[in-house]
């Protein structure tokens, strides 16, 4: 499938699902990897991972451009276009859109954590994945003093 496909794709979800026609570009772009897609603020076009049709297939990938098209037209019509956003969450259940995509194997989405702050006092502990400096830090619960530890390696698949 190439652009101009999945142009006429999106701009046909938006007339059966929306109601309201899609006015701006849809294009692929092969570098999302933790994303399905992106909806520009200021173009208002969108971006749709072509790894996620590839790997899981056209259903999911109509998932992921519904979601992408409550963003545009919440946004277009001056309501809530955000994730946390009541108007968007109502209208994402509404349209059978998902709040996230499916992870695509092979794609990290957050490091490791290498490290841990824990609390002197009351033990809570506070995973981190970059090395951070105790005594610029209290402890959120007891605001007692932290200690700074390495974290026992992780078993993979575990991230």
């Amino acid at each position: 499938m190439d652009d101009q496909e999945l142009q006429a794709w999106v701009e046909s979800v938006s007339l059966t699902w929306f109601g309201i026609p899609f006015r701006h570009r849809a294009t692929f772009n092969g570098r999302l990897s933790t994303t399905g897609g992106r909806y520009f603020l200021r173009s208002h076009n969108i971006e749709i991972s072509p790894k996620q049709l590839e790997v899981y297939g056209a259903e999911e990938t109509e998932k992921i451009i519904k979601h992408e098209l409550c963003h545009y037209h919440l946004h277009l019509a001056g309501r809530g276009y955000r994730h946390q956003d009541r108007d968007f969450k109502v209208l994402l259940k509404k349209v059978g859109a998902t709040l996230h995509c499916k992870t695509l194997p092979g794609a990290r989405r957050s490091l490791p954590v290498k490290y841990l702050l824990v609390c002197r006092d009351c033990g809570m502990a506070y995973p981190r994945k970059r090395k951070a400096d105790p005594r610029k830090y209290a402890c959120g619960r007891c605001r007692g003093k932290l200690k700074l530890i390495e974290a026992p390696p992780q078993e993979k698949g575990a991230e």
